[in-house]
């Protein structure tokens, strides 16, 4: 029954008005069948006939519109079977209603102008042309032909085809376009919601941060002097005492509320990077060094895969290295009973953007959904009260905002989650050919503070619609694009008119598709 019930509303939402014209036009020649069997001297001979013929139409009827029902989404299949049932049936009247002399010639007209709306004037026009032959066929087994009247009849066939059938396609047409106008305005309008919800994020997390900064400022100065009192009186207390072990645990937990606080200025501060071009696999490495004994002291496998022939990024070096190290600490905090580690770089394309982009993996227990959608939320934290600040990652996600890229995490169904850094960089072809700023002329590039204004200058102004545009996964920052609402309406972006390539440079497309070395 529920299916039943499903397949009646999915016919129902896909009912036109040509499939009421259909249904009626059935209507109309079984009531004119009816009609005139009722009001014409017929035989009883020529009666028992016709309704041999209308239960022929009434078969076909239900058969087709059973088909119909369960495959509504093949009707205009079946409605072109329809009419060779339809063309069998009115030829059937006129051989046994007087030939060409017959009024259920009249049925030839429905057909064609029903046809010729439906499905435009080319089919119109040979579905006049079917009729007339049948028409002749039908005729000459009962009588003689009149030729005057024969094409004065069909002419008409021809006549009904042609406007009714260009009239359709007119109305398609503008239908179609009514119907592309539509969808626009819903993408834009859903674009626009998109639009504001990343405003407001901005602003949330920009008075966030000026908060923070201001109460960090404000705790600094007495939390440094109850630190500097505590570490004083523990070192004159005597050993084994309740005093001693009172000051102690005082002069830990000012050093974590130091953390805290440094981790709230790093997030909240403005951001001041030296940025240049740099290999991520040199910093791959450098984790590697920095990472490799506390590994073996935790019982845990250092996997490092870096990406061969992997392209140079511009970027300030400490900031990754940053990010790199909170992503690191977070995976070897979750794997407590050892497992493998795995740091690997790969280069990726999307919208017709190119990154390189740096995975941090374990083998932990994994991240639930419900933490996916605020794992990146400052002071949000899965990890026990007391280990950890709860900026962690949403510091990653600034330095990767500010780098023009993102951080982004996915979990493994049986466990274990992959963190990886999103980097754009410009191939070398790409690095002389016309920027954005100049095809668009906003003036951003005579401006005093360009860079403050634009995101895309004046590194990334071949792919401004993703660091400054509607598709960033950040704030919109560009003007053009807030105006124009849609980064692929831009004439900057038909220009470029971005694609990734079926291969990627250097020809690796996932992890492990690249060499990789083991540390025990």
């Amino acid at each position: 029954m529920p299916t039943l019930k499903a397949r009646y509303e999915s016919v129902r939402r896909g009912f036109e008005i040509e499939d009421i014209g259909f249904f009626v036009l059935r209507i109309i020649a079984l009531s004119g069948t009816v009609a005139w069997l009722l009001l014409a001297p017929v035989p009883r001979e020529t009666v028992s006939t016709f309704f041999r013929i209308a239960g022929f139409f009434l078969a076909y009827c239900l058969l087709g519109y059973t088909l119909l029902f369960f495959r509504f989404d093949r009707k205009r299949d079946i409605y072109r079977l329809f009419l060779l049932f339809d063309l069998a049936f009115v030829y059937l009247l006129i051989a046994n209603s007087g030939g060409f002399a017959s009024s259920f010639f009249m049925g030839f007209y429905l057909l064609t102008a029903l046809h010729a709306f439906y499905y435009g004037y080319r089919t119109g026009i040979v579905v006049a042309a079917v009729c007339t032959a049948i028409y002749l066929l039908a005729g000459l087994r009962v009588s003689a032909i009149e030729p005057i009247d024969f094409l004065l009849r069909i002419s008409f066939l021809f006549l009904i085809a042609l406007p009714i059938g260009l009239l359709s396609a007119i109305l398609r047409k503008d239908k179609e376009k009514i119907e592309s106008l539509n969808r626009e305005l819903t993408e834009s309008l859903e674009t626009l919601e998109q639009l504001q919800g990343k405003l407001l994020e901005a602003e949330k997390l920009s008075a966030l941060g000026r908060l923070s900064a201001n109460v960090a400022h404000e705790i600094r100065n007495p939390l440094t002097a109850i630190g500097g009192f505590a570490k004083r009186l523990e070192k004159r207390l005597p050993e084994k005492t309740t005093e001693k072990e009172h000051a102690r645990i005082i002069v830990h937990e000012v050093a974590r509320l130091e953390r805290i606080l440094r981790d709230t200025l790093i997030f909240s501060r403005e951001a001041k990077f030296h940025l240049r071009h740099a290999n991520m696999n040199d910093l791959l490495v450098w984790m590697e060094v920095k990472f490799a004994e506390l590994c073996r002291e935790k019982n845990l496998l250092l996997a490092v895969r870096p990406a061969p022939g992997l392209p140079s990024c511009i970027v300030d070096e400490d900031q990754i290295r940053q990010s790199l190290d909170n992503l690191v600490t977070n995976a070897m905090d979750a794997m407590t009973d050892g497992g493998t580690l795995t740091l690997a770089t790969r280069t990726e394309c999307e919208h017709g953007i190119h990154y390189v982009v740096m995975d941090v993996s374990d083998t932990g227990p994994g991240v639930s959904p419900e933490s996916v959608k605020r794992i990146f939320e400052p002071f949000y934290s899965t990890k026990e009260i007391g280990h950890g600040t709860g900026l962690g990652l949403s510091i990653c996600k600034k330095i990767m905002d500010e780098h023009r890229g993102s951080v982004r995490v996915s979990a493994a169904p049986g466990g274990g989650a992959t963190f990886s850094l999103y980097i754009p960089y410009i191939p070398v072809e790409e690095i002389f050919k016309a920027q954005c700023w100049e095809i668009m002329r906003c003036g951003v590039d005579r401006t005093g503070n360009a860079a403050e204004m634009c995101p895309a200058f004046p590194n990334y102004g071949r792919i401004c619609w993703y660091v400054a545009g509607t598709l960033s996964e950040t704030k919109v920052h560009c003007p053009m694009a807030l105006k124009t609402g849609d980064c692929h309406k831009c004439a900057f972006y038909e220009i470029v008119n971005p694609s990734c390539p079926s291969k990627e440079p250097g020809g690796n497309l996932h992890p492990s598709s690249l060499n990789g070395r083991m540390v025990p």
